[in-house]
């Protein structure tokens, strides 16, 4: 009996709790000239529409409903662009009352939003963390600085995968590529590595960890759509998402904890890492309103390192080149012309320098095909509309969210020819090597977004990928295990705010 009236109360709760979102949304009413979109139900709009795969889905959508679109989600209106024109009227035309982040319920756990470069809204706070970015972090002299031990990193990569030919062992390409992303981030960062020799635990961990935030960030959450359920959590992402980062940062903190501990010596010296950046920054600041003590340097240090860095770094990082191997495996003629060109430039055997890449347009046209085929963030990251405004003849309301599916327009048949096909080639050639630079100035191609919002982190990123990449491929011959054909690999998708495999790519390296 109790269990029954407890089932009643229940009944009663969400119904009185559905009947209020449905009084709010009849109350509501849609601005004119919104872009057009698919037919909503009542209170839920069109979340019913979105699917496991939203960029998918949205992508179908669009073809139905035109490159700008507009959907209800629950009480937020969706505003999506799937074209190459859309976008740049978003990302660059209207950049400027755009800029601002719609933060989910996710992002603001642990008050991530408000010392995350990319959660932040545009403002002094905004152009600070930017500034400590682009004139320390990313620069061309910094990351020339670090080349060195960035190499070491792909070195270490390279015997790890030896190590595992010599016991003819197949390699989890994703992982592998992870590792030494993550040691390369770390050892940049704060001067050591996460992923050990002996079995990286520590990597796996941190690996787990972070697929789970971008997972749980990456599915539709009811208390985004709704504000009255927010506090109710009723999927349990807020409370996954919080044990996850909690468990983040304390991975993090006890390093922030000994260097800090360390600055006290009188015979301390400096690493030049980023963390001694910070620091110093600092100390340099005597404005009391806005100097980093202790507690303040670590609290932003293990968000924009855990959110902006290696969340974000690591695993878009290792996905593109897992899924980079996975179409060259699937095209063993692309392979082929890959190594060649490998081969003849660098020399058989010989490692793969950073200063090499621009000798390799074949590499580059790989990477760039990857880009086009699988995004890491299909959807970037979503903004906010801070007045009304007019983008392709239609209305923008302020306050909505805006999103640009890049694996639509990176898939578009009027843009691509053959969209679905990798095809590397279509990228060779001065004219339309010049045109695609992946810097947000051609909205054909925008794997790192545009606009003041683009990744801050692209500099790096392009450096790691184009040497792993290519050291995997230049330095070994690759098969798939006896059981799988190149036309029998899985190429599903698995949807977060990062794009993964759905199934690891699992193959046997032979040294050259």
């Amino acid at each position: 009996m109790d269990f029954l009236l407890l089932n009643c109360l229940l009944c009663l709760i969400f119904a009185i709790i559905a009947f209020l979102l449905f009084l709010q949304q009849a109350r509501g009413t849609s601005p004119p000239n919104l872009p057009p979109g698919p037919a909503r139900i009542p209170i839920i709009g069109n979340l019913h529409s979105l699917g496991r795969n939203p960029h998918k889905s949205l992508a179908d959508l669009a073809k139905i409903h035109g490159p700008l679109m507009s959907l209800k989600l629950g009480q937020v209106t969706l505003i999506v662009a799937s074209s190459p024109a859309a976008a740049k009227e978003i990302l660059q035309k209207h950049d400027k009352v755009l800029s601002d982040r719609h933060v989910s319920l996710a992002g603001k756990a642990h008050n991530i939003c408000d010392f995350s470069l990319t959660a932040l809204p545009v403002g002094s706070k905004w152009r600070n963390l930017r500034k400590v970015c682009n004139s320390y972090i990313f620069t061309p002299q910094k990351l020339d600085a670090n080349q060195e031990l960035r190499n070491d990193k792909v070195v270490e990569l390279v015997e790890g995968v030896r190590r595992n030919a010599s016991e003819k062992a197949v390699v989890d390409v994703g992982r592998a590529a992870f590792n030494a992303t993550l040691n390369s981030l770390s050892a940049t960062i704060f001067s050591l590595n996460l992923a050990d020799e002996e079995g990286s635990e520590t990597a796996r961990e941190f690996k787990d960890l972070a697929r789970g935030i971008m997972e749980e960030a990456g599915k539709p959450n009811l208390g985004d759509y709704f504000p009255v359920l927010a506090k109710l959590d009723l999927q349990g992402i807020q409370r996954r998402v919080e044990g996850h980062i909690g468990k983040v940062l304390n991975l993090f903190g006890w390093v922030i904890d000994q260097r800090l501990q360390r600055l006290k010596s009188e015979n301390y010296a400096s690493t030049n890492d980023m963390l001694d950046t910070l620091l110093a920054i600092g100390d340099e600041d005597h404005n009391p309103e806005t100097t980093m003590d202790s507690h303040r340097i670590k609290h932003l240090f293990l968000i924009l390192v855990y959110q902006d860095l290696f969340v974000a770094g690591t695993d878009t990082t290792s996905s593109t080149i897992e899924w980079a191997m996975t179409e060259l495996l699937c095209n063993p003629d692309k392979l082929a012309i890959a190594k060649k060109e490998l081969n003849q430039t660098i020399g058989i055997g010989i490692h793969l320098q950073e200063s090499d890449v621009s000798r390799l347009p074949y590499l580059q046209a790989v990477v760039k095909e990857t880009f086009r085929l699988h995004p890491a963030a299909p959807l970037l990251l979503p903004r906010k509309a801070g007045v009304d405004v007019e983008i392709c003849g239609f209305t923008v309301p302020q306050g909505a969210e805006i999103l640009v599916n890049v694996w639509a327009i990176g898939r578009d048949p009027m843009t691509w020819d053959n969209p679905n096909s990798f095809m590397p080639e279509r990228f060779l050639g001065s004219k339309v090597d010049a045109k695609l630079m992946l810097r947000g100035n051609n909205f054909e191609l925008l794997p790192f977004g545009a606009g003041r919002r683009i990744c801050p982190g692209m500099p790096l990123a392009l450096r790691m990928l184009h040497v792993m990449l290519g050291s995997l491929v230049h330095l070994f011959e690759w098969k798939l295990p006896n059981v799988v054909m190149p036309e029998k690999i899985d190429m599903e998708e698995k949807f977060g705010m990062a794009l993964q495999k759905a199934e690891p790519l699992l193959a046997v390296p032979t040294p050259i």
